[in-house]
């Protein structure tokens, strides 16, 4: 898509940020409305992630103008608020194939550009990342700079905390931005506070107070009296006593909405020595109304029309795997006072706006904090509670030693339902849940199960929360089978797969929602066909039972091959010796990058044209 030079006269001028900088600076509000305006017709047009990069025009206008991008670093936390620096940075003819298969990544990504200096996709590591790259500026001595921009939604991770303690221990030169877009952290930003963002971060400050520090450096009480008083100084005009407890230089809040300021502020702010932090204000869904009246329902969004009010509504279609488990907590809570359920800032995508309001006091958002989710449940379910953590698959991988070491070795009753399982789609690399069923199966006393539809879902949540150990119900992103709402509860006996049909000489053993693809070629093959279930423990009267009448077996997942329910189904093999060939499929050792659930399945040979064409060439 070429951009209409005659709608967007200065966009259309700038393919690099090089060529930005050649702009004089008061041209830079004009440039930012173009950007906005694109943005929007762009993201329309494809779909995408929108609010987000509607707040931050201003701001990575501002960045890549004052700072000699890629020379100078620039990191972005998350990258759903990216877009508009995929623009100015050499792709932005290409913005409408974001997301799709073979199109621009949707998140930075070292591969795609030189400007993406870090790959990202979740939240809180890029105050980790700035620090290392500040580091290695420093050992290089070529006065580079790093910023690292982060949002008040990703600094709730105690992994930026964890940085930004280093980082001031080191006196590490480096910027960071916490962008303040949703949580009130501070008052409005207001003319004082701008004008005095300008004097904290200008050389007439910044020389009395590294001045004062070697005047006073021989009189160390007179020193720690001065920089307190320094600090309660700024304490009463800025929130950033606490920042400056762990050694960042603390300026701001200031209108990120407002280019030029921004433009003077960083410029000030670009030579200083030691951690910085600039606080900056700005307004999902900024310049398009609707938006900003609902930055979370435009968070992430189809194709629209921009001159409607709303979002197109999506088709009926059969309930997915998020809302029957927002379903079944709310079912389960009706039955259960001492359920409680807990999210890491994930209550939309997990199904659980309708628990959270018709159960506040049983309902925990923790905010970016998978380790604290996890934790958290373990003293709940240490008390006598019954947690239930809804986690996305490739979150849990963010606290898998609290899973290991707070959950499984005390064997406490806490229930995981894990969304995302398997391949998601558009999001990519960072966000596949291919891992869950490996990096699970080898912990002790974790019972693991995965649904062949979404009424199995329901009943494997109840058996799960009904045991008094560890377990999880891995589920994936979507839809699957007529779901019979409302229909009663029953626990799943442990550890026993169903047959679906019996056959010949070959057993196709499905874990979860691939069953629907492996039926049309258990037909075509005359084989039989189990839904397996469970992962841990697994059915092991009836692989003997099978192995005494199938030549093959054909093990189905959609999990990575490595260490999966596959590889269960071979340990079990080889241990007692069943006389068996084993083919698995799944997820090759690679990672998968982004496009539709089916385009993915297709490409690596999980849909049923792949798993018919993998089985008659093993048994040829």
């Amino acid at each position: 898509m070429t951009v209409d030079n005659s709608k967007y006269p200065l966009l259309g001028l700038i393919d690099e940020p090089a060529q930005l900088r050649e702009l004089p600076q008061e041209r830079l509000a004009t440039l930012s409305t173009e950007l906005r305006e694109y943005l929007l017709t762009s993201v329309s047009q494809s779909s995408g992630h929108l609010a987000s990069g509607l707040g931050t025009v201003e701001l990575t206008v501002a960045l890549h103008y004052v700072y000699n991008t890629p020379e100078d670093r620039l990191i972005w936390d998350v990258g759903h608020q990216a877009y508009p620096h995929k623009i100015l940075t050499g792709r932005r003819d290409q913005m409408h194939t974001i997301r799709q298969k073979n199109g621009l990544h949707p998140f930075p990504y070292r591969e795609e550009s030189q400007y993406d200096t870090f790959s990202v996709g979740h939240s809180s590591t890029s105050i980790s990342a700035a620090l290392g790259m500040a580091i290695a500026a420093k050992k290089e001595a070529k006065n580079r700079k790093v910023v690292a921009v982060i949002g008040d939604g990703a600094v709730t991770a105690g992994m930026a905390f964890e940085a930004m303690n280093h980082a001031g221990d080191l006196d590490a030169d480096m910027l960071v931005i916490l962008n303040d877009n949703e949580m009130s952290i501070s008052e409005n930003v207001g003319a004082l506070n701008n004008h005095l963002a300008r004097i904290l971060s200008g050389s007439f400050y910044t020389n009395i107070r590294e001045g004062g520090k070697k005047l006073l450096s021989g009189m160390p009480p007179v020193k720690e009296l001065a920089s307190k008083m320094e600090e309660h100084l700024k304490g009463m005009v800025v929130p950033g006593t606490f920042f400056e407890e762990l050694g960042f230089n603390y300026i701001g809040p200031i209108d990120g909405h407002d280019v030029n300021m921004l433009c003077d502020t960083l410029r000030n702010m670009r030579n200083l020595k030691g951690p910085q932090l600039l606080h900056v204000r700005t307004q999902k869904g900024k310049g398009y109304q609707p938006a900003e009246a609902d930055p979370i329902g435009y968070h992430g969004v189809p194709k629209f029309d921009p001159s409607e009010s709303s979002l197109p509504k999506s088709k009926p279609a059969a309930p997915t795997f998020s809302k029957v488990f927002g379903d079944w907590l709310c079912d389960m809570a009706a039955q259960d006072s001492k359920l409680m359920a807990i999210t890491p800032a994930m209550r939309e995508g997990s199904g659980m706006v309708r628990f959270s309001k018709e159960y506040p006091a049983q309902y925990f958002d923790v905010a970016i904090a998978e380790q604290h989710a996890v934790t958290l449940a373990a003293g709940l379910a240490c008390e006598g509670l019954n947690p239930v953590v809804a986690i996305y698959s490739s979150f849990l991988q963010r606290a898998y030693d609290q899973l290991i070491h707070d959950v499984a070795l005390q064997n406490l009753p806490v229930l995981f339902a894990i969304d995302r399982a398997g391949i998601v789609g558009a999001d990519g690399e960072t966000h596949q849940g291919a891992y869950d069923l490996s990096f699970m199966r080898c912990i002790p006393n974790m019972v693991i199960m995965a649904p062949s539809d979404t009424n199995e879902c329901r009943q494997m949540l109840y058996t799960g929360h009904k045991l008094n150990q560890p377990a999880a119900v891995r589920y994936p992103r979507g839809s699957a089978g007529e779901y019979l709402a409302n229909s009663p509860m029953q626990a799943i006996a442990i550890g026993k797969a169903n047959t679906i049909r019996q056959g010949e000489k070959v057993a196709i053993l499905s874990f979860g929602t691939l069953l629907e693809h492996a039926k049309p070629v258990a037909e075509k093959l005359n084989a039989t066909l189990v839904d397996m279930r469970f992962i841990k423990p697994i059915d092991c009267d009836l692989l003997t039972e099978l192995a005494a009448k199938h030549k093959y077996f054909i093990t189905l997942e959609d999990n990575a091959i490595q260490g999966g329910a596959g590889s269960a189904v071979n340990e079990f093999v080889m241990t007692n010796k069943l006389s068996v060939h084993v083919l698995n499929l799944g997820i090759p050792d690679e990672f998968i990058k982004h496009g539709t659930q089916d385009e993915m399945h297709s490409e690596m040979g999980l849909d049923s044209a792949g798993i018919l064409t993998k089985i008659s060439q093993y048994i040829a």
